[in-house]
């Protein structure tokens, strides 16, 4: 097959018939020359607001392939091989299942890969299975009873199953794994244009059924769940894990455990600090969540003539602060909700999220400012200290405040929000954060606004706190993925090695290539 690059089209004039026209053309041949066509990849060229194209580069199958790549065309390749390669199986021999501690993307793909070659590895979830869990996070957003293990952060499918489902990444894949990631998405129901997409998403809708096929993958292939079980101790003797403790009672014997766990699992932290694992705080970012309507992002971004065809659109905006602080967008949520995703009690945190279709008709994004180490003693503490404020502005509830309220140090008496899921309260979001980093968001804002019109606007609305933008922690592991302790093996967003569902699925795919190269059943 050949690759062909910079096909572009007029988004109003997108077409099979017009992909084949304007493919046979750059090659020369006849449409009918060209057997088979798939969409490789596709991005977006919004400069000129009047003219906006798609830009494809597509693999074909077509008669006369060696007189095309005779174009030297540098847009006219051959196809690129895109097949993962899992290792060759170690020589050391298990005694025991591996361990999986966590059921987010890092833990699933862990799990995956492993069950694929045969290792038969046991995941241990905190909280609930998908379904089950979808139906006490509904219940804790419509009455504010929260159940600790089982919440937006803990519980089948990690924090990302509340989410946009976002899956583009800076990862580098030499070796396919995200490649590899998305094919076993869509294998499990997500749709195949996050193959070729330009910003890739699933959707929390979506997720939830992707999330339980990949788990019957597991079990089909040999792998146990066990869910309701927290991880509470581990057992080690000459510096080697030897079993884990659940729930305060049940062990595990065990010579692999891979903790695969969320950003949120401060108990797990602790724990791991005091049984010796060596442990590093780094920097993070915390912030508030800001609502628009969707319009406004699209015109912005679109223009007029484009903006209901391309709806929803995104964006993406950073800004360094006078006090040399950097501020950001993150996890843009186009046609989303903003949820409260708060998992201890006397604490409040929020997150973003989409349906698939992502048709709320508002846009939300967190806008939050680098936290350095010299900021905090202790950053779960800091973290902890914030979301406390958070509860005790919002009286338990997402607090809220209009920009202007916000800019002029005044509670926000009446607005109606559509685009929340779960109980807010009319809020002064200036008394949570300490100041050097408010003042920093409200800089930021003010050039946002620069960059589009009307992001500063007297009614666009703030929600708080943005926390766990990423873990604040890294459980330090060497070159071969392994902690200082034998057999222990940090993986994910949470021992602080990816950041996001794609980038943590593939350090669970490289986590568990490393013990399938040194380990056999």
């Amino acid at each position: 097959m050949i690759n062909v690059r910079q096909i572009k089209l007029e988004v109003t004039k997108v077409s099979i018939n017009n992909l084949y026209y304007k493919v046979a053309k750059k090659l020369r041949i006849k449409e009918s020359d060209i057997k088979e066509l798939k969409i490789f990849r596709k991005s977006i060229d919004a400069r000129d607001k009047n003219n906006i194209y798609y830009i494809y580069e597509v693999s074909i199958l077509a008669d006369n392939e060696d007189k095309i790549l005779n174009l030297k065309d540098n847009d006219i390749y051959k196809t690129p091989s895109l097949e993962y390669v899992m290792p060759n199986i170690g020589a050391e021999k298990l005694e025991y299942s591996p361990v999986v501690v966590g059921s987010g993307p890092a833990g699933l793909f862990t799990a995956y890969i492993l069950a694929l070659k045969g290792y038969k590895p046991i995941v241990i979830e905190r909280g609930e299975e998908v379904l089950k869990r979808v139906e006490t996070v509904n219940k804790f957003w419509q009455t504010g009873k929260l159940n600790k293990e089982s919440n937006v952060s803990f519980g089948e499918g990690g924090a990302g199953t509340f989410s946009d489902g976002k899956l583009n990444t800076c990862v580098s894949d030499k070796n396919n794994r995200i490649r590899k990631v998305f094919e076993t998405f869509i294998e499990c129901g997500a749709d195949e244009s996050i193959l070729y997409d330009y910003k890739p998403h699933i959707g929390t809708d979506v997720l939830v059924d992707v999330v339980k096929k990949l788990r019957n993958k597991i079990i089909d292939l040999g792998g146990t769940f066990l869910y309701n079980s927290c991880l509470t101790n581990i057992i080690i003797e000459n510096n080697q894990v030897k079993k884990i403790i659940i729930n305060n009672k049940d062990e595990i014997n065990t010579n692999i455990l891979v903790l695969a766990i969320g950003n949120s699992a401060r108990d797990t932290f602790r724990l791991l600090k005091d049984l010796g694992l060596n442990i590093e705080s780094k920097n993070f970012a915390v912030g508030f969540r800001i609502i628009h309507k969707q319009d406004l992002i699209d015109e912005s971004q679109f223009g007029n003539k484009y903006a209901s065809i391309l709806s929803p659109a995104t964006y993406k905006l950073t800004y360094q602060a006078s006090n040399n602080r950097a501020v950001y967008s993150f996890c843009m949520c186009p046609g989303g909700y903003v949820v409260n995703s708060s998992s201890e009690d006397g604490k409040l945190a929020i997150n973003g999220m989409s349906y698939f279709k992502r048709n709320s008709g508002y846009a939300n994004s967190a806008i939050v400012v680098s936290v350095r180490k010299d900021d905090f003693k202790d950053p779960i503490e800091f973290q902890r200290d914030i979301e406390k404020k958070a509860h005790e502005v919002g009286n338990g509830k997402i607090p809220v405040q209009t920009l202007k309220d916000f800019y002029n140090n005044e509670v926000t008496d009446n607005i109606s929000i559509s685009s929340i899921k779960g109980n807010y309260q009319y809020s002064n979001l200036n008394n949570i954060l300490p100041g050097y980093l408010t003042n920093s968001i409200k800089q930021a804002l003010r050039y946002f606004d620069t960059k589009i019109k009307g992001f500063a606007s007297d009614d666009a609305v703030l929600c708080a706190v943005e926390s766990r933008t990423s873990s604040p922690i890294r459980i330090n592991r060497d070159l071969n993925y392994e902690s200082n302790i034998k057999g222990i093996y940090p993986c994910g967003e949470g021992a602080g090695y990816a950041g996001g569902i794609t980038s943590s699925a593939v350090d669970g795919i490289k986590v568990a290539e490393a013990i399938i190269s040194k380990y056999r059943m």
